[in-house]
């Protein structure tokens, strides 16, 4: 029985690939790929010379199956995406079931992935969050993102930049214009930036600052809004004198 390793690759920086998960390319029978040539490019700069195959969102439903069978015969096969860990918003899933339904070993390295770093430099919550991944197209983005507005979890969105306008747009009508966002670019690369503020505000730096690069949006549930309310609302009270206490209104 063989064993398919998914092995995360660099989503920017190429220092950050682990050394196991370059003796694992090395050793694998076979590489499967989302794009040859980009990770082709990645396999050359560390001297790795292995059989690349392609395996992506357009092929997966027609490759998961052979692919799976050829592991339990016997290959050890890794898996990559462009970027990140596969199967988080890549391919990757259909072969995991084909192979454990197979009993065939599945093995995830730990690496590199965008929305980690994202959300730990937010700022915002990052004990308890839900990732959205990227949100549907056309039909039912509307739909998915009301019944996101009553989210208390810290929300990770991953957006295309001719899309990061539309998508805030529609955050500050669904989620309000003080609701509290992240939005970060260019994760670990040479331009990586990471704009906080409200939505509104994020939204205008945006429409004065045309997007570009691959962006991770970060926000804040609607829990973590009233309690920072309430937290500002106690703050300000608190540095209150006696006489401007008094002069509140009751409740």
């Amino acid at each position: 029985m063989g064993t398919l390793y998914l092995v995360p690759t660099p989503v920017g920086n190429l220092e950050d690939i682990t050394l196991r998960a370059l003796r694992i390319l090395k050793e694998a029978d076979l590489i499967l790929a989302e794009d040859t040539r980009t990770s082709g490019m990645l396999l050359a700069h560390f001297d790795i010379k292995n059989r690349l195959c392609s395996h992506h969102k357009f092929n997966e439903h027609q490759t998961a199956e052979a692919f799976a069978a050829r592991m339990a015969a016997g290959e050890v096969m890794a898996l990559v995406s462009d970027a990140g860990t596969p199967a988080i918003s890549d391919p990757g899933f259909m072969l995991v079931r084909a192979c454990t339904a197979r009993g065939v070993k599945v093995e995830c390295l730990p690496g590199a992935t965008a929305f980690v770093p994202a959300l730990v430099a937010s700022g915002l919550p990052c004990d308890r969050f839900t990732f959205e991944g990227f949100l549907p197209q056309k039909k039912g983005r509307a739909t998915r993102l009301e019944e996101l507005q009553a989210e208390q979890r810290t929300m990770i969105f991953y957006e295309s930049p001719h899309r990061v306008v539309k998508t805030l747009t529609q955050f500050v009508e669904v989620f309000g214009a003080g609701r509290r966002i992240a939005a970060c670019r260019e994760i670990s690369k040479l331009h990586e930036e990471i704009i906080r503020g409200t939505t509104a505000e994020v939204l205008a730096h945006f429409e004065a600052n045309a997007p570009r690069g691959e962006f991770v949006l970060v926000a804040e549930g609607c829990g973590a809004s009233q309690k920072r309310g309430r937290r500002e609302h106690r703050s300000k009270y608190a540095a209150m004198n006696t006489e401007e206490r008094n002069d509140l209104p009751e409740d």
